[in-house]
């Protein structure tokens, strides 16, 4: 049985369970903390780093998603030298991409877009990678534009936890990353995709879309993201 313990967020007292990460908890008590790669029912990890926090006695900062509470806890969410971080994780996103969200299907309904806008990034002030990224249409229903990943690994995860195809990875390494589908062969020859679309719908940008869609027309149907817990609980 799981242990209550209790702790301070922003110098507000609050309790959770042992088992509970930063975020869980921050989420429990309506304490925003920003987000881009986790999504309830998926595994964590930290990948975008966006969730950073400072924890009281830790020289370092740590990622409320993937760290666990403890009695007596001293955290905080939006200390100074957090938003500096989080507006320079969110410029550094942009700068090592491709994003030219004038053009973009998911215009007005990205989650980065709608980030930039939270943690106060105007514009960017670091310069631009442009990196050359490939575009895969062979899929007969979807589209992968790699320039406007962001490495989330959202599809990686939904895929694999939750659909049970492992259809998405990560190939490359460091700026040369990027998500693959079956050892690097092109989507639309995969003979794993089940064609469920949930790494569409889950992908934060505009790197997954449907096939047919312009400018600003593309919404992600979300509907069944609060059964993703659930759907990997009986697998």
């Amino acid at each position: 049985m799981s242990v209550v313990v209790t702790l301070k967020i922003n110098d507000i007292d609050v309790s959770g369970q042992e088992d509970e990460t930063i975020l869980d908890v921050a989420r429990e008590h309506d304490i925003y903390i920003p987000t881009m790669c986790h999504l309830d029912g998926l595994s964590s990890v930290g990948a975008c780093r966006l969730c950073l926090v400072e924890v009281k006695g830790m020289n370092r900062l740590v990622t409320a998603c993937t760290v666990k509470v403890a009695e007596g806890m001293e955290v905080y969410t939006e200390t100074e030298r957090l938003k500096k971080y989080r507006r320079m994780l969110v410029e550094m996103l942009f700068s090592e991409g491709n994003h030219i969200c004038s053009v973009c299907v998911v215009n007005g309904r990205c989650e980065l877009q709608s980030m930039a806008g939270r943690v106060g990034v105007q514009h960017i002030t670091l310069p631009y990678y442009n990196p050359l990224r490939t575009l895969d249409t062979t899929h007969e229903r979807f589209v992968i534009d790699r320039n406007r990943c962001i490495l989330c690994t959202r599809c990686v995860r939904v895929c694999d936890e939750i659909e049970g195809a492992h259809t998405w990875d990560l190939g490359g390494r460091g700026i040369e990353s990027h998500v693959v589908t079956d050892l690097n062969t092109f989507w639309g020859d995969s003979p794993t995709c089940t064609g469920c679309s949930k790494c569409v719908h889950v992908c934060p940008t505009g790197a997954l879309f449907e096939k047919g869609r312009s400018v600003t027309e593309m919404t992600k149907h979300r509907e069944f993201l609060p059964y993703l817990t659930m759907m990997r609980e009986k697998k």
